[in-house]
């Protein structure tokens, strides 16, 4: 498990031209909703930190495929948006990443192996899930 993002990261660069977590950010902008997200909520659902998607936010601003504004709602937050360009990439780079996905994850268990994975992963992310949401106590030492 500790190879596959390096895996996933070679198969993308090589193809896209793009690593699996600027893949995954333009991925989960195309299934926001209206392409659009505000920076700290992609942050957080992309694991990253405001300050290394700002610098990724820069680098797709430039190859033009997303667009950053205040959020009109609020603007303490800026939104970014899926470009028609960034759409493009996620449509184009997609087949080869999930064909790599199944080859790497998903084809070699057996049905059975599979739905037991399932089940262990689920409980796994539910577990991480709470671990994330309780705030952790500042060590003080």
């Amino acid at each position: 498990m500790i190879a596959l993002p390096s895996a996933l990261d070679r198969q993308l660069q090589r193809d896209a031209g793009m690593s699996n977590f600027e893949y995954s950010v333009l991925a989960r902008l195309s299934m926001a909703d209206q392409d659009t997200m505000r920076l700290s909520e992609l942050a957080r659902d992309s694991d990253s930190t405001l300050p290394r998607l700002s610098k990724l936010m820069d680098r797709f601003e430039a190859r033009k495929w997303i667009t950053r504004r205040g959020d009109p709602s609020d603007g303490r937050y800026t939104l970014a948006t899926l470009t028609a360009a960034g759409r493009q990439q996620v449509v184009d780079s997609a087949p080869g990443h999930v064909a790599q996905v199944r080859r790497l994850v998903f084809d070699p268990p057996t049905t059975t192996q599979r739905r037991h994975l399932g089940a262990a992963l689920a409980r796994v992310a539910e577990t991480v899930r709470r671990e994330i949401a309780v705030p952790r106590p500042k060590d003080f030492g």
